[in-house]
């Protein structure tokens, strides 16, 4: 998802807070600025109504917590707190939280041609640093293409791998599930980039 930043005011992590659970717009918050989050396409929302139910049905009976789009992950304390499309976090100091996820399993992000370095690099890079997750998921919405990485034993290292047919099912093996490609697009029609996304 992209974002659109705001004046060069340096707000607090309290002030940031504070601005969300009053505003009706969200903003991600990195080191004091705060970046109003743009507009989605059809394909980007349906992409992530299938993921999410996907999660829903695996998780939720296990306890567990999914959210979409609109619950901030707190990627580095105090530093920067952005709005992942999908997370599920199954930890118990999260079950009872109210605006903040704090350790989160699985992050997804569903790519945009606006947001996809981003996503790939910066958001990659910050979220590996969050001790509880063990998931990155990264979706295209303009062709049937999934990318995850996965935590391994070894400190600070990641493993890789990419999915680009509807047959393939991407791995959860750490927490015991598994993802058709093919019910992430379900219902999806690759359409070209219209405007932002």
């Amino acid at each position: 998802m992209g974002q659109l930043q705001l004046a060069e005011k340096r707000y607090t992590v309290a002030e940031y807070l504070e601005m969300e659970e009053k505003g009706e717009i969200r903003h991600e918050y990195y080191d004091g600025e705060i970046f109003a989050m743009a507009g989605t396409t059809m394909n980007h929302n349906d992409i992530v109504d299938n993921v999410r139910t996907l999660l829903k049905g695996f998780f939720r009976p296990k306890g567990c917590r999914i959210f979409a789009e609109n619950v901030k992950v707190e990627a580095i304390e105090n530093f920067y707190y952005p709005y992942p499309d999908v997370m599920v976090t199954c930890d118990v100091r999260d079950i009872n939280g109210t605006y903040i996820v704090r350790h989160p399993s699985i992050l997804v992000e569903v790519l945009s041609k606006s947001s996809a370095t981003y996503d790939r690099d910066f958001k990659l890079r910050r979220y590996q640093k969050i001790p509880s997750l063990q998931y990155y998921l990264l979706v295209s919405q303009y062709e049937c293409y999934a990318e995850l990485y996965t935590r391994t034993d070894q400190q600070g290292v990641w493993t890789y791998q990419s999915f680009d047919t509807p047959e393939a099912v991407i791995p959860f093996d750490l927490l015991g599930f598994m993802m058709p490609v093919a019910a992430i697009y379900e219902g999806i029609v690759f359409v070209e980039e219209e405007g932002i996304a």
